[in-house]
């Protein structure tokens, strides 16, 4: 970390809880809904709205894809912050869809699609929000997004999947600020707060998956290098390749002006 680099982790934290009662006040909304995965940005973000809304009024929901062998840390955010619980297991939504798909036996007539393992890795999250979406509507609450800066620049996210959400709380802090903020609240346990990044998907950790660290991407982000050109130049290409994922979709429009 660079000498002149300052991040007042205590303040960034009390500005979103803040800034969370706020919006809640303006929109007219009382409950939140967050996908609870057992990594530090689903946890952290629990504790803020925890503290701006009452733990009462927040709902985790635990969405493994089958077995998940960690699920036992989502329980323990639940359980720490005391907030509302629930469980939703989408294995086998996710099977019957790649059984509907027909990867071998496609109807005659119609183009076949086979597996491919980067678009059945998506699956998982976009089916987590259709859950989501169906009880935050249901619970009449508003949907957190959890996503952080470090991941959106690079674009290790999911488009239409943990992208899609009614307001977002970490994007922006990189992966290093949330963790800082994150170990500012006594009520988080350390070890989750620090926990090694992972999709839950892969079997790769975030870094592993990527080929870059996050210190690098913080760097690249608060300061305009990490220090290695060459891996500036690794993440300038995933940032421009991943623009879409950031930006609102274009619009084609019928009557372009002259």
């Amino acid at each position: 970390m660079r000498n002149d680099y300052f991040f007042d982790a205590e303040l960034a934290r009390d500005n979103l809880v803040k800034g969370v009662a706020e919006l809640a006040k303006k929109q007219g909304f009382t409950k939140v809904v967050i996908g609870i995965s057992g990594g530090k940005d689903s946890t952290v973000c629990a504790a803020i709205c925890a503290r701006a809304l009452g733990a009462e009024n927040v709902y985790g929901v635990m969405m493994p894809d089958g077995e998940q062998k960690d699920i036992s840390d989502s329980i323990e955010v639940c359980k720490c912050l005391g907030i509302n619980k629930k469980t939703v297991n989408i294995g086998k939504m996710h099977e019957a869809l790649l059984e509907e798909l027909r990867f071998d036996a496609p109807i005659e007539g119609e183009f076949p699609v086979t597996f491919d393992k980067e678009s059945n890795v998506n699956v998982g999250p976009r089916l987590r929000m259709t859950t989501l979406r169906y009880i935050a509507q249901y619970l009449g609450a508003r949907l957190v997004g959890t996503g952080n800066l470090s991941e959106s620049t690079v674009g290790y996210c999911t488009k239409d999947g943990d992208t899609s959400c009614d307001f977002a709380l970490l994007l922006g802090l990189t992966s290093v600020e949330v963790v800082e903020v994150g170990l500012t609240m006594p009520e988080l346990p350390r070890h989750l707060v620090k926990k090694t990044p992972t999709d839950g998907l892969s079997g790769l950790s975030d870094e592993e998956k990527l080929g870059l660290t996050y210190q690098s991407i913080h760097e690249y982000i608060r300061f305009g290098t990490c220090g290695d050109a060459e891996t500036d130049a690794k993440i300038r290409a995933k940032e421009s390749g991943s623009a879409h994922k950031r930006n609102k979709p274009p619009v084609i429009e019928p009557f372009p002006e002259a």
